[in-house]
């Protein structure tokens, strides 16, 4: 049925589920995260065409939301990088694992080493998110009188 080659090679390939797990919510994030920024753009887009057009208090206004978007934009760039880099290094910890089986190398300490990496990249992504959905809330500040009856 299986010798025990096959058995390794079927067990490498059940440890690597768990890192391509990680990578499809990494993918899933990444899309979130570029909707939201193609959302900031358009914004920032409608901005700068009205910046020609405004003066006074209207205009110190729009600036000022026009830098609270760059700033935004600069978040969700960084945490798209530290996504990228996270995908890349779950692909190498998959790549090691297989590595390991063939070459019959003790590849263990490095794998383990590549797959925490992946995660801590994942979690400064999630914390460069939070700052920026802060941010974006910190915007938006409803009226009091739209909260009153």
């Amino acid at each position: 049925m299986f010798s025990a080659d096959d058995l390794s090679i079927a067990q490498t390939i059940q440890l690597a589920l768990t890192p391509i797990f990680v990578l499809v919510a990494i993918g899933n994030f990444m899309n979130v995260l570029t909707s939201r920024l193609s959302r900031i753009v358009d914004r920032s887009r409608h901005l700068l065409s009205e910046h020609v057009v405004t003066q006074g208090p209207d205009h110190d206004r729009l600036v000022d939301e026009l830098r609270l978007l760059d700033t935004r934009i600069k978040l969700i760039n960084r945490a798209i990088l530290f996504l990228v880099l996270a995908a890349i290094t779950v692909g190498i910890t998959v790549g090691l694992l297989f590595l390991e089986r063939l070459l019959r190398f003790d590849l263990e300490a490095m794998t383990a080493a590549t797959f925490f990496g992946a995660i801590v990249l994942l979690m400064l992504a999630l914390v460069t998110f939070l700052r920026e959905t802060r941010i974006a809330t910190a915007i938006l500040r409803i009226p009091e009188s739209y909260l009153t009856r």
